[in-house]
This record gives structure tokens, sequence and C-alpha cells, in this order.
């Protein structure tokens, strides 16, 4: 690894704590060795050449080796061919373990005794959990009113934890000015362990997808994955480029309407609703203009489905691949049957849908399918 560099302007800084260019964009860390890929994929350490860290203790090793499902049963849904990359794996359920790993273990070679962050959900207790099994404090901030139980989870692994109120956007601002060692969702350190998502799915591939499909939200895996294709294309490990599309819930979707919109920058809104991939709704995401660079440059997009288009995404997902992802990953999914609808994929495609998070920490509907017999009458009906 060499500098901190800003995509956006080209300002390069030396490596350390520093987060943003003074530019305002986020930083992320430039390749400076040459790339080859390793004979095995059992975590994301199999590319340290690619990462700022590189010795992993505690469940810092378990990260990543998660599997990429082909998934023959969505492809009449979906339109294309189908493959799901399942981040549930990871040892706390979601992608988020890989930037976590990669920071606690980056921060720890620094002599860093804690680290903290601004979470939703599942950055939360990656971060706590992380932090418990090396041995380093952690601070925990999540807006108030998140779910009861996702506090629950994250409070498990014991962190300082705070429920804040008000805005959730200055709450992320406010917390580069507590501490150095606050990652955020599209922190430097965190980008560099999210981009394997991508690098450890090509190389589970056989060949190049036509594209990849992820949600976003801050914009933090959405600049991982833009982040991955242009190593390895650059390093010449990829005969191609995949599409990049990310998907947004409708009800909170900045960095689509401003793709829509043919914006080169996006805008904060402010009349989001509710929605049930509320693990992604951020009104102001940080690396959101990153994201429209990300879509563009490969050909991709950015779009937005509805809650119902989500649920009925995340009911295929568990009926026809046996797979059981929250609301926010089922976004992908959705968003591949909008681009197959509208002609912009086709049944010939192969596409790699990234599936985030596990759904068990969600509270299923209540089930109206359950037949409630005697024993008798389970004999009769089996027969």
């Amino acid at each position: 690894m060499s500098d901190l560099v800003c995509d956006a302007c080209g300002n390069t800084y030396p490596d350390g704590d520093r987060q943003h260019c003074d530019c305002g964009e986020t930083l992320w860390y430039e390749l400076a060795t040459d790339f080859a890929w390793p004979e095995t994929s059992g975590s994301l350490w199999a590319y340290s050449d690619l990462l700022p860290a590189s010795n992993p203790v505690g469940i810092e090793r378990a990260a990543g080796g998660t599997p990429l499902v082909r998934a023959p049963r969505l492809d009449d849904y979906a339109g294309c061919r189908v493959r799901v990359k399942d981040e549930s794996a990871n040892p706390t359920g979601s992608f988020k373990d890989r930037g976590t790993a990669v920071a606690t273990a980056a921060l720890r070679e620094r002599g860093a005794d804690a680290i903290g962050t601004v979470s939703h959900g599942n950055m939360a207790m990656s971060t706590a959990a992380h932090a418990a099994s090396a041995g380093m404090d952690a601070v925990v901030l999540v807006p108030d009113g998140i779910p009861e139980e996702r506090l629950g989870h994250i409070a498990r692994y014991d962190p300082e934890l705070y429920a804040v109120s008000g805005d959730y956007g200055r709450l992320y601002e406010a917390s580069f000015s507590l501490s150095p060692t606050f990652v955020n969702s599209d922190s430097p350190l965190r980008v560099a362990g999210q981009k394997t998502t991508v690098v450890e799915l090509l190389h589970q591939f056989d060949g190049v997808p036509d594209a990849v499909v992820v949600p976003v939200s801050s914009g933090g895996h959405a600049s991982g994955t833009w982040k991955a294709v242009r190593e390895l294309d650059a390093a010449g490990a990829i005969e191609s480029v995949p599409e990049l599309h990310f998907a947004q819930a409708a009800a909170c979707d900045p960095i689509a309407r401003a793709y829509r919109n043919g914006d080169e920058t996006i805008s904060p809104i402010d009349n989001s609703t509710e929605t049930v991939a509320y693990s992604i709704a951020n009104a102001d995401p940080p690396s959101g203009t990153r994201v429209l660079r990300a879509a563009r440059d490969t050909g991709g997009s950015v779009r937005s489905v509805d809650d119902d288009a989500i649920l009925d995404a995340q009911r295929a997902l568990a009926e026809r691949a046996g797979l059981a992802v929250e609301a926010a990953s089922a976004t992908s999914l959705a968003a591949v049957r909008e681009l197959t609808e509208s002609g912009r994929l086709d049944e010939a495609d192969d596409v790699a849908v990234v599936a985030t998070g596990t759904g068990f920490r969600e509270r299923p509907p209540t089930p109206d399918t359950v037949a409630r017999v005697t024993q008798t009458a389970l004999r009769e009906r089996l027969r």
C-alpha cells in the first residue's frame, strides 16, 4: 500500500488517520503492488496484497470466504442467470465484517486500543464483535429509534453504546471530531476491506459476470466494489469490467434520483419516508457522488425499487434459493428484475447479486400457511 488518494481531484496524502480530502471527498487506498490471484480464497486475507493490514487475530481471520451460490430457480424470476454472493456467512452475518476486520487489524498495528463507529445496526454489531475478539474497546453510536432487537444484538458484545437523537448525517460528520479511530461506512480502511466482496466474487466466478448488483446506502460498499474492479482491471487480473448496478429503496433514493436526473453530484433529500429496507435508508449518503461515477464508469446504473418489490424479492430468495436475507439485501434482486423488465439485461446475461446481510435479525411476518393438526390427522394427511 502507498498513499491515500482522492479519486475526484487526484490529491494524495500519506497513510494515516486522515479520512477526507480537502475537497470533501472520502479518500481511499491506492494499490502500490502487482496482483496475482491466490490459489485459494478461504477468507479475505487471501487478498492481503490489496489490503492495508496483514496481521489478523480472532474473528478477523474468519471474515470473507463467503459462498457464491448459483441459484437456477431464480432465473425465471429475475429474467437472467443469477448467482448470489451470500454475505450472511460472515462472522456477524453481514459484509460489514470485511471492513471491520481490516480496520481493527490496521488500527491495532498503529497502536490503537479502541475503535468507534456510527451505524444503523450491522456495522455496529460487527465493530463491537471484532473489538471484543481483539481485546479493543468499542464506542458505538446508533440513531435513536432503531429496532430494540438490533440494540440487543449490539449490546451483547459489551461496547460503549449510545442511542443518539437527531439527524443521522450530522452524527456521522460529528463522529470524526470525536476520535481518529472512528471507522464509519466509507472510511478508507473500511472501503479497503469491503472491496474484497467483489474481488472474491470475481475469483469464484468462472470468467466475469455481465453485471454485479449491490445495495447502496452511504456508498462505502459501492466504492469498494468500484475500487476492486479498477484494481483488478489495471493488474490484468480480469478480462473485462462488469457493469456495476446499485440499488436503493424508492422511499429514500438520493443517488438513484441524481442518476435519473443526469446530475454529477447528489443532493440530500428531505422527503424520504419509512421503508422496510431501513438499514440502507440514508438521505445524505457521504459517498453518493462516487457511486454515480462508479455506475457511469462501468456502463451500469443506479436503480430504486419500492417496498412491495423488495419484499417480493426477499420471499423469492427464501422460497427459490433457500436464502434468508434482510430486506435491504433483497433490493439487489428487485433491481435485477427491474433491469430485465426494462430491457437493460436479458436472459442470456450472467448476473451476480450481492446479498449483504442475514435476515435472521429481522422479525419475520406471522406465517399464514401453518396447518395445525392432531397426530391422528397428520398420519391421515401424510399417507
